[in-house]
């Protein structure tokens, strides 16, 4: 399915000098992103290197998996601007979390207890392994108690991949698309890479997120693009502005 790459840009190159990155694990030892304030600090100045200026930093809320509430997020994330200010880093740095939809992201919405990408929009996951059962309850509920849901990777949901409709359905019942950037140059696999490229061509992102945990991330976007959806990539991108604070 790939492209031949010889002309193709490479990914750090698509990314603007004042970008807004929506989607992260930067936290340190809060999930299984950064797990030193040593690891945070080397992925901060490297997504600096490519052009990113501001950070909505997303670390999960997955029970009995990542148990972190919103005020251990902001506790570490209060911390964590603190040491980068010590190391001469000043800059927009908030924190919001990356919701794990079950029973229990419920509780937490009808309580009002989310922590946003921004005003009302709020991330959200489902397993890779299938969508949760009450899924469009669970979306119709959201909505009603007033949040927008920002879907994280719908590209990575590959009981998606063979029924295209969910996509499409997922969109008329009010989820926003954030794609994973380096799902573009197959960080995940070619099958992968091929919904991002149909979901690019049929104008269904709205946002996009580096995703980056790790330094293998970072390496990644030393590659080349393989999709040929380059325009659309940039338009996607330039949305995030959509989130930047002044």
């Amino acid at each position: 399915m790939f492209f031949f790459t010889k002309n193709r840009p490479v990914l750090k190159d698509l990314i603007p000098n004042n970008h807004v990155d929506i989607h992260s694990h930067l936290l340190p030892g809060i999930d299984d992103g950064a797990p030193t304030f040593e690891h945070t600090l080397g992925l901060v100045k490297a997504l600096q290197g490519f052009g990113f200026s501001q950070f909505v930093t997303t670390p999960h809320t997955m029970r009995y998996v990542w148990d972190n509430t919103k005020e251990r997020i902001l506790e570490v994330k209060n911390e964590t601007v603190l040491e980068l200010q010590k190391q001469t880093i000043s800059f927009p740095f908030r924190a919001a979390s990356e919701y794990m939809m079950d029973d229990h992201f419920v509780k937490l919405f009808q309580k009002g207890e989310l922590l946003t990408l921004k005003d009302n929009y709020v991330l959200v996951e489902m397993s890779y392994i299938n969508a949760p059962m009450q899924l469009y309850t669970i979306l119709f509920d959201l909505q009603v108690a007033g949040y927008i849901p920002v879907l994280a990777h719908p590209e990575r949901y590959t009981f998606y991949h063979n029924n295209f409709e969910e996509y499409l359905k997922l969109k008329r019942v009010g989820c926003l698309f954030q794609l994973n950037l380096l799902a573009v140059v197959g960080y995940y696999g070619e099958s992968i890479a091929k919904i991002a490229e149909q979901l690019l061509q049929k104008g269904m992102y709205d946002f996009v997120g580096s995703d980056v945990h790790h330094n293998n991330h970072i390496a990644a976007f030393e590659e080349k693009v393989k999709i040929k959806e380059i325009t659309a990539i940039k338009e996607v991108i330039k949305n995030n502005q959509f989130f930047r604070v002044e």
